[in-house]
């Protein structure tokens, strides 16, 4: 009996040492953790005791064995896959519970409506998640969207705005696939439409283009219908559209992208210029969220001709030439702090011509 009681004191006296040095391998930090940031990849498929020798072996953790002991002892936990960020000293139990968490390090990439994929790629870039030239590459090859536009050369238009969270590990394809799903998921829930008598006939990329023009017009989502009312008034007329934006997109294919339009830029030989070619450009400019694809599919009705920026964000829309010249005189006048001019005619009978755009604002006519 005295032989048994000792051996019991003795396991007790080892569970106790053994418990005592689990926690402390696992209760505090580790203090030879790396100043700066580590990364950490779990391949899919790695045992517990694998996973601890690879925190072990990047100083996220004290003891190897401890984290595995303790990582067995919740064997109910599974240890999720992926790439994760160690930023500062952590105890073995945080990192146990960050890993059965799936709290893997992602990249937030905000695409705001009406940026170019140019602009695309240089945020991509400025995320460390693929090079712009990497990017632009992928995004020059349509066959993605071949079912929705067999004419286009590129992906613009259809790397659809959004907010997504990207791995360091995702490659440029999938980016760009991933942009195009969700634009396929929203244009599924548009329907058919378009401006009347024009409609018939029309691809889905030209209501896309449509679509980017009105998104680089406006920022008003009030205003979106009736600028895609203007130019359809405009496009069955057979004016051109006179459209800025398209301008801005001619010069940054040919490497000249400026924020503002010039007098003489507007002569730039390009089949995107739509102040030297009527009708819609040859494929879209931006990339267009939903609010201005609803506004290509769904116009405003209306017997409005031009607009020109107001001095509020939005624009002031006209009828006729006079009204339009009226409007950029007013422009101008709010813009210099004057009185605004006399009310505008009702109607002209003069014969719509080129327009004299003021410096640095946008006009139709």
């Amino acid at each position: 009996m005295r032989r048994l009681g000792l051996l019991a004191l003795v396991a007790i006296a080892a569970l106790g040492a053994g418990a005592g040095w689990l926690e402390s391998q696992i209760g505090r930090p580790y203090r030879g953790h790396r100043p700066e940031k580590v990364f950490v990849d779990i391949p899919r498929g790695t045992s517990r005791w694998k996973i601890a020798g690879i925190l072990r072996r990047n100083s996220i953790i004290r003891s190897r064995v401890a984290f595995a002991l303790f990582s067995e002892w919740h064997f109910r936990h599974a240890l999720e896959a992926g790439e994760y960020l160690f930023d500062r000293p952590v105890d073995s139990r945080e990192v146990f519970w960050k890993i059965t968490k799936g709290q893997i390090f992602v990249r937030t990439v905000t695409i705001p409506e009406g940026w170019t994929m140019y602009d695309v790629a240089g945020e991509l870039e400025r995320q460390e998640l693929c090079s712009r030239e990497e990017f632009l590459g992928v995004a020059q090859d349509p066959s993605p969207i071949a079912d929705l536009a067999p004419q286009a050369k590129s992906l613009e238009g259809f790397l659809f705005p959004s907010t997504y969270k990207f791995t360091r590990h995702t490659s440029c394809a999938q980016i760009a696939k991933r942009m195009v799903q969700d634009f396929r998921t929203v244009w599924g829930t548009l329907g058919s439409g378009g401006p009347p008598e024009l409609a018939a006939g029309w691809t889905p990329e030209q209501m896309v283009t449509l679509a980017s023009l009105v998104e680089r017009e406006t920022p008003k989502p009030e205003e979106r219908p009736l600028v895609a009312g203007v130019f359809c008034n405009r496009l069955r007329r057979g004016y051109p559209l006179q459209c800025d934006p398209t301008v801005q997109y001619a010069m940054e294919l040919a490497g000249h992208a400026e924020k503002n339009v010039r007098a003489g830029d507007l002569r730039v030989d390009s089949p995107y210029n739509t102040y030297r070619h009527r009708g819609l450009p040859p494929g879209p400019i931006a990339n267009p969220g939903e609010a201005s694809l609803r506004a290509a599919l769904a116009p405003a009705q209306t017997d409005f001709m031009y607009f020109v920026a107001n001095d509020q964000g939005g624009h002031f829309f006209s009828r006729t030439l006079a009204e339009h010249n009226h409007n950029v005189a007013r422009l101008r006048r709010l813009l210099a702090g004057d009185a605004p001019p006399p009310e505008a005619p009702k109607k002209s009978t003069t014969k719509p011509k080129p327009k004299t755009k003021p410096k640095k604002q946008r006009g139709h006519s």
